[in-house]
């Protein structure tokens, strides 16, 4: 009866070890890839942003904006949604420049998560947009409607700026997750063997 009691304890331990890992993970949506991708230089201006995110996405509350170096907002389309991947169609040619992306999205547990990044457009054969052009118009929030669109209530996390590929970013930390994961799960089957091994050491001396 005292071993099974202690295999039970070991296993109940082993399941917590095993799954804390993956909670913070899951907890917040985060950006998976973009395109642009940050930092591109485009030898042809984009016609479309889009954005695939860790997790699904709400169209009720996706904001996703493009401004020029001059903060002036970009006619875009509103955000089409499709699972987690999120894409704005871009109403006019884009000149040679500096543009960001900003985002606003919600996670699963209501909590938004906001970022941006940058990608430049040097098309040789499109002309630099002229500084007067870019003065003089007004500047604008890069979301200027994430404010309103995210839940009552909720502080937006913010995010690092997003690559297009984040996956060689996140494999530390995983193998790290991964190999603690293991371990733990050697020490605990280490126990358990010892654990019982005492326990029919003491049946046959009785």
């Amino acid at each position: 009866m005292r071993t099974r009691s202690v295999t039970a304890l070991l296993a109940a331990a082993l399941t917590a070890l095993l799954l804390a890992p993956a909670t913070p993970a899951a907890a917040h949506n985060s950006l998976q890839e973009a395109t642009p991708a940050r930092d591109a230089r485009l030898t042809a201006a984009p016609t479309q942003v889009t954005l695939r995110f860790m997790q699904g996405l709400n169209p009720s509350y996706t904001t996703i904006t493009v401004s020029d170096a001059g903060q002036r907002q970009v006619p875009t389309s509103a955000p089409a949604v499709n699972g987690a991947t999120g894409t704005v169609t871009i109403d006019e040619p884009l000149g040679n420049g500096t543009y960001t992306v900003a985002y606003r999205v919600v996670s699963r547990d209501g909590h938004p998560v906001q970022g941006s990044y940058r990608f430049t457009v040097a098309d040789p054969a499109a002309p630099a947009p002229s500084a007067a052009a870019s003065s003089s118009a007004p500047p604008s929030s890069a979301a200027p409607a994430a404010a309103a669109s995210a839940p009552a209530g909720a502080d937006a996390a913010s995010e690092p700026d997003a690559s297009g590929a984040r996956s060689g970013d996140d494999g530390a930390p995983v193998a790290l997750l991964a190999g603690g994961a293991v371990a733990g799960l050697l020490v605990v089957a280490g126990i358990v063997l010892l654990v019982a091994r005492r326990a029919r050491a003491h049946r046959t001396d009785h």
